[in-house]
Order: structure tokens, then C-alpha cells, then sequence
């Protein structure tokens, strides 16, 4: 039997409430799929690529959540083509992509075309990691 694939996309206003509602939203999702197992480095992951999203832009961004076979992505789409940070910004007190760097198993970005923007993506696995 070939694995799921499915896709969600969640547009959001430029607002820090909204990286929260948006992790709800995920875990719901994850939940609803039976993959618990990835909830907690899903949200953290989420929660950068969303955070660093709307810190760093004036406009709306978005969360797109799939699985195709055996990958699960996360991605953020933002309006700023810049490329992101990859290193911490004191002035910003984020974190650049460390995070994402140390947890996803992948990670990239690419402008978008048309509408601009970039597109911040990560992967994790479907199976169960070891601590």
C-alpha cells in the first residue's frame, strides 16, 4: 500500500498570535493523521519558520503542512524574496535557522516567482527517531 500524501496550507495575518494558533492548528493535523510522534519537533520547527516569517516581514505569510510518501514538510512563505538568516542577528534576538538546521533532517528555501516572496522549507522523517 503506497503512503499518504496530503497538503494543508494555512494563510496567516502578519501577527505573533498567529504562531500559535498555528501550532495548534498543526498538532490538530498531525493528530488527525496519526503521526504524534512527530508533534513536538513539527510545532518547534513551525514555530521558527513562522516566527522568523513575521519578524522579519510586513506582509502575510503562510504555513504549508504535507506528506508525500515517506517525508513530512514543513514550509513558510513569506513576502520578503531576501534570503534567510542562517546566523543569529543580535539585533533581532532570533535564532537565524539554527534550530531548523539542528532538527529538520533537510531544510532549503527558494524564491517564489509571481508573487514573490521566498518559501522556508524543512523535513522530518515518519518514523520514530531515537532521543
Amino acid at each position: 500500500m503506497p503512503a499518504p500524501r496530503w497538503e494543508y496550507t494555512l494563510y496567516i495575518p502578519n501577527d505573533p498570535r498567529a504562531v500559535p494558533i498555528s501550532r495548534r492548528t498543526l498538532r490538530d493535523i498531525l493528530t488527525a493523521h496519526h503521526l504524534s510522534t512527530l508533534i513536538e519537533p513539527a510545532e518547534l520547527l513551525a514555530s521558527e519558520l513562522l516566527a522568523n516569517a513575521i519578524r522579519h516581514t510586513e506582509g502575510p505569510a503562510a504555513l504549508k503542512i504535507r506528506q508525500s510518501g515517506p517525508s513530512f514538510r514543513l514550509g513558510a512563505w513569506d513576502t520578503d524574496p531576501t534570503p534567510p538568516a542562517t546566523t543569529p542577528n543580535p539585533s533581532t534576538s532570533g535564532h537565524g535557522l539554527r534550530i531548523v538546521d539542528a532538527y529538520a533532517d533537510d531544510w532549503g528555501w527558494f524564491k517564489v516567482n509571481g508573487s514573490g516572496g521566498k518559501y522556508v522549507w524543512c523535513e522530518l522523517g515518519t518514523k520514530s527517531r531515537p532521543d
